[in-house]
């Protein structure tokens, strides 16, 4: 519940609540590149500050979700967070002339000319640095939303909403999605009312609703796991640096397979038993992989896979799919690989060991665990590879977003969309962030640069599609 920081009353506000320590991780990552997650939906209409059906759906759906407008704060004696659910529900909002835009956008295709303004502006907000060094808050509390309206012409216009991880997780980013849209609709219409508000939202973070028991581990177990994560993590093998000295940031390349194999893909997951984070992972490792088969086929080596799986039908009480916040919890598998490995056995074996993780309770029982190891390399970068901060070749999640409201959003002028979080501060080679939309899958594949360059990741990238689709059949 929300309470006051007793022992420094004046460094954080009444009926704060202090964060969880999943919570606190995704705050110490976001202020290093990692945990921004990023909305983008360009449309066919134009959006000016008078616009007013923007702000009035935004009132309406922040009415519902008090945790979008909270503020947070840095305890810098304690050197932990909390957040406060304000009363005035308001995001941000800054709008960006044609003019502006037109200046941005031929900045950022200097080095990209190919890229869409979509995808070149979704990587610009990915990098804006929101939040930086807790130390730099204002003593009014930070805001964990924001908002920009791009104009692209005189007829098209890109609205980005920017979250940060404590408050937003897939779930909750995939939620907000579907609820902006239908209440979009009904501002168009001219209806009122607004979506149902969730009681308890962000009053407790995960730790705090993880069923008794499932999350016990003795303090032996607790050392030698730590032991075993922390020695295996310098056994791992990572893809090659570009370049490890410069600032990184977050770029992102789009696989879309067309809905023919898509089907294909997906029809040979349910004959095996298995879901498609098991086809991506097993694609994703044998591209990887045969970047080192190049100078040494008989090379083999061990990578990691993290594995993201939303845990609110199991907490209790059972929350749901509306109630925002971060409720995803981590499996971080290693698969040893020879470069002989069959597509669909590897895709077999990398969800059927998640799997037996997931049911022996790894995702509770390792959760301190993984947060602590989090941290460490985000203060101590040298305990990784070259300084890296890479932590597992490969993040998925357990299921795809499944989107069928392509018309609906034909009806709003919604022309394309992409939403993923940033990893340039700790975390994976590559994440992939993958939806079914209208039968088509289309994954944002975010990666850390210059560390790995877009000409790499782009290979590494055609590979997975050309496994996929060669050997996804049936």
């Amino acid at each position: 519940m929300y309470r006051s920081n007793q022992n420094h009353p004046e460094l954080f506000p009444p009926k704060s609540r202090p964060l969880g320590n999943t919570e606190n991780s995704w705050c110490r990552a976001a202020a290093g590149g990692t945990g921004i997650a990023v909305l983008a939906l360009q449309l066919a209409k134009k959006m000016t500050e008078t616009s007013h059906d923007l702000q009035i759906t935004l009132e309406k759906l922040l009415n519902s979700h008090p945790l979008l407008h909270s503020k947070l704060y840095y305890n810098p004696a304690t050197k932990h967070f909390s957040f406060l659910k304000c009363s005035n529900p308001q995001i941000p909002l800054k709008f960006h002339d044609l003019p502006s835009t037109s200046k941005l956008l031929l900045a950022l295709s200097a080095q990209n000319p190919n890229i869409s303004p979509l995808h070149l502006i979704l990587e610009h907000e990915l990098n804006s640095k929101s939040w930086s060094d807790p130390s730099s808050f204002p003593c009014s509390g930070m805001d964990l939303l924001f908002g920009s309206v791009y104009a692209l012409s005189d007829v098209k216009s890109l609205i980005v909403l920017k979250f940060h991880a404590a408050i937003c997780d897939r779930t909750s980013a995939v939620s907000f999605l579907r609820e902006l849209m239908v209440l979009a609709k009904e501002v168009e219409c001219g209806a009122g009312g607004g979506t149902q508000k969730i009681d308890g939202e962000g009053d407790m973070g995960i730790e705090s609703l993880v069923p008794s028991g499932l999350a016990k581990k003795t303090m032996w177990a607790h050392g030698i796991d730590m032991l075993g994560y922390s020695v295996n993590s310098l056994r791992l093998t990572n893809l090659k640096f570009k370049n490890t000295k410069l600032a990184r940031f977050s770029e992102v390349i789009r696989l879309k397979i067309n809905p023919h194999f898509t089907a294909e893909i997906l029809t040979g997951c349910k004959s095996r038993g298995i879901k498609l984070c098991g086809a991506l992972a097993a694609a994703g490792l044998m591209a990887g992989h045969s970047t080192k088969l190049d100078s040494d086929h008989k090379l083999k080596k061990k990578y990691g896979v993290v594995t993201l799986t939303d845990c609110r039908t199991i907490l209790e009480p059972a929350l749901s799919t509306q109630h925002f916040g971060f409720y995803h919890s981590a499996i971080l598998n290693i698969h040893t690989m020879k470069g002989t490995e069959n597509f669909w056995d590897l895709a077999q074996r990398c969800y059927l060991d998640f799997e037996q993780y997931k049911k022996c309770n790894r995702h509770f029982s390792d959760m301190a665990d993984l947060n602590f190891l989090m941290c460490k390399a985000i203060e101590n970068p040298s305990l990784t590879a070259s300084s890296s901060l890479r932590t597992s070749l490969i993040s998925v999640f357990e299921d795809p977003v499944m989107d069928g409201s392509g018309q609906m959003q034909q009806e709003l002028g919604v022309e394309d969309y992409i939403g993923c979080a940033s990893v340039h501060g700790v975390g994976p080679s590559i994440a992939f962030f993958d939806i079914i939309r209208d039968g088509e899958l289309d994954c944002a594949c975010v990666y850390p640069a210059p560390l790995h360059s877009r000409e790499q990741m782009s290979e590494l990238v055609d590979r997975m599609k050309k496994i996929m689709i060669g050997e996804g059949g049936l």
